[in-house]
């Protein structure tokens, strides 16, 4: 399986993401070809669904909120997110977001 959905940037990570909004449940579903799919309670309206998504990414990889900022994708559910934080390792977030509640 391929994992280039996650890669080192300078002071953190960017991560590739495929957001499926308006879920049962918010959680991590798995990896699908280049990127890792993730499923939001939010709906995609007003922002509501980018917003959750900074708060789940933010409350999964124990960093601020304000470290969390989605770069490409504002109004599409291909989204390009980087997540600054000089502790943060691409293995580590690996193994966070595979290993948070993966249906």
């Amino acid at each position: 399986m391929t994992q280039a959905w996650c890669c080192a940037i300078s002071g953190g990570v960017r991560l590739a993401l495929q957001i499926q909004p308006n879920a049962k449940k918010s959680g991590v579903v798995g990896c699908y070809a280049d990127l890792l799919k993730i499923r939001l309670h939010a709906q995609p309206i007003e922002g509501k669904a980018n917003e959750a998504l900074i708060s789940y990414l933010a409350d999964v990889l124990d960093v601020p909120k304000n470290a969390v900022n989605i770069t490409r994708g504002h109004t599409t559910k291909r989204k390009i997110v980087e997540v600054r934080d000089s502790h943060l390792t691409v293995d580590m977030v690996r193994q966070v977001l595979l290993g948070s509640n993966v249906e």
